[in-house]
């Protein structure tokens, strides 16, 4: 690699680009206000110094955003490449330049994966945002996840077992042809995985399914028995699909011996041998990362999840002028991760950019007591409702939740409705966090007039647990300020960030995910990020600051005032 950035755009090609686009493109504004992003110094680690000299990194990270901000193909992307005028321009190319063949593109980004370097250019044009003052520490953000769909077919658990068995063979019929002639009987196998599983319509009768899915689990056992043999090389276990399989087989299948001393393998059954829990549980042979999940009753997907981070802050000049609402995070989880778990993360990387918001508004899926505590310390307040108590007294709105009860945290004691103190007060460990189990007599609550109210236990006598004494404050503070108007009116803030998932899902495709595997996938939804924010960067250049609209019913009220 050559670090000389993004050429110089030839004469002729600023003089046609000017006489067809009068008031410049998107393309065309990019490369005269972002030029300094798109550097290549970035991506030196990433590159050799010796050999023939590569493409430009830098250009190629200018075209695969634009790339994004039209949602085209790395076949499309390169064409633009080649018969746009105003991509030439944006690339500093000659009119005559023949371009670059689109594999290109898929090769650049496995270098910037290899490299982690996904997210490199979309954290670099955030820099460039906060250093030209369009975006800062101490405002408004907000947070929300949508789903996304892997670029796999969805399989059952039979078609995954048969598939997992063919993307095997496939990949040892091209690394070590000479050795699956040998340890397997080829021609046999081809009657069955020649084709894609799915692509055949599977019996009807339970019998044949059940009896299909042993054939499959025999032949992956079989293979796997050949695979892993003494005098079989060591590196054919490392493939991918091979390893990919094994982990396959152990989900889908059961391995006993019978009484004649034979192994025989059975498909599993969820109550009687037990499954591998969702988030680790494959759901295809090609992407060892995409997993199903669910959100509620109607929502379920193979893939992963992606949270967006923007400003909104409603700053306006002494003019009116507005600036641009910019995705300041970008993160990709696989599909069983709670949001709860992604935003420690969040903050964590906003207030390493120098971009802590002093805001910070969520849905109930991303906090808990501690994390809101653990914010507020650093200076974030997280707008967020937090979950109700769903103690069945609490739910039947009838009986005496937490609240009921006065704490005396200098005592270590606690007063029920009734008049009764506590006789134990032990702290606790539960799931890794700290808390207080609250326990009264027996005898009190035995012939307490209101037991009915407040306690189902068998043993008779009512338990409560608490957090600390911080944390147990902080969320009952919570919770009583986010049942006002005036909490409910601010927080109707966060509902903005809706609009931003569907121009990300409408613009540049994110709901489907291009690439297999998390880092990939990851890639695309760093550059989908790093596309919005262009677009909206774009707005802002050539329509000049946003001003608040007004209604075309106000508008006629002031030309009849006139």
């Amino acid at each position: 690699m050559k670090a000389v950035g993004l050429p110089e755009v030839p004469e002729q090609t600023a003089l046609v680009a000017a006489a067809a686009f009068p008031k410049g493109t998107l393309a065309m504004r990019v490369r005269q206000e972002l030029a300094e992003v798109f550097a290549d110094e970035p991506f030196a680690s990433a590159f050799g110094v010796r050999g023939a000299p590569g493409l430009s990194p830098g250009m190629l990270a200018l075209v695969t955003v634009l790339q994004f901000a039209e949602n085209l193909t790395d076949r499309q992307a390169a064409g633009m490449a080649v018969r746009a005028i105003d991509w030439k321009y944006a690339l500093g190319l000659e009119l005559t330049d023949p371009g670059f063949d689109f594999t290109v593109l898929a090769k650049f980004r496995a270098r910037l994966v290899e490299h982690g370097m996904e997210r490199l250019i979309f954290d670099r044009l955030v820099e460039h945002c906060r250093r030209e003052g369009m975006i800062s520490a101490g405002g408004k953000q907000r947070t929300d996840s949508t789903h996304v769909i892997s670029a796999v077919r969805d399989l059952n658990r039979l078609e995954l077992a048969g598939e997992s068995v063919r993307a095997a063979l496939e990949a040892l019929a091209i690394a070590a042809p000479a050795w699956l002639g040998r340890a397997m009987p080829v021609a046999e196998l081809e009657l069955r995985y020649a084709a894609r599983v799915d692509s055949w319509r599977l019996p009807t009768s339970k019998t044949k399914r059940e009896r299909l899915a042993e054939v499959y689990g025999q032949d992956a056992h079989r293979l796997l028995h050949a695979v892993h043999s003494p005098d079989t090389p060591v590196w054919l276990r490392e493939i991918e699909a091979i390893q990919l399989l094994r982990r396959i087989f152990l989900q889908t299948y059961y391995v006993h011996t019978d009484t004649r001393g034979r192994e025989v393998v059975r498909k599993r059954e969820a109550e009687k041998d037990g499954v591998p829990p969702g988030q680790v549980r494959l759901a295809s042979p090609y992407d060892p990362d995409a997993r199903w999940s669910a959100k509620g009753d109607e929502l379920f997907w193979c893939g992963y999840k992606v949270h967006l981070t923007e400003t909104c802050d409603d700053k306006a000049s002494g003019t009116g002028a507005r600036t641009p609402n910019l995705i300041t995070d970008v993160a990709t989880t696989v599909s069983t991760a709670p949001d709860v778990t992604a935003t420690a993360g969040i903050q964590q990387r906003l207030t390493g950019r120098q971009l802590k918001p002093g805001e910070h508004y969520l849905d109930s899926g991303y906090p808990s007591a501690d994390l809101v505590t653990a914010a507020a310390h650093e200076g974030i307040a997280m707008i967020t409702p937090l979950l109700a108590d769903h103690s069945p007294q609490a739910r039947a709105a009838e009986g005496f939740d937490k609240s009921a009860f006065r704490i005396d945290w200098t005592t270590r004691q606690v007063r029920c409705p009734e008049g009764r103190t506590s006789t134990g007060w032990y702290p606790v460990q539960q799931h890794g966090h700290d808390a207080i189990v609250i326990e009264f007599a027996r005898s009190d609550c035995g012939s307490c007039p209101s037991r009915d109210k407040c306690t189902t236990a068998a043993r008779g006598n009512r338990m409560l647990t608490l957090r600390p004494r911080e944390l147990h404050e902080t969320v009952t503070a919570a919770r009583a300020e986010q049942n006002t108007d005036t909490w409910q009116a601010k927080y109707a803030l966060r509902a903005g960030v809706e609009g931003t998932i569907n121009q990300a899902l409408d613009v540049t495709g994110l709901r489907r995910a291009r690439y297999r595997g998390l880092p990939k996938v990851s890639l695309q939804h760093a550059y989908s990020a790093a596309a919005i924010n262009v677009i909206r960067l774009d707005a802002h250049w050539s329509e000049g600051p946003r001003r608040p609209r007004t209604s075309r019913l106000t508008r006629l009220a002031h030309q009849l005032a006139a």
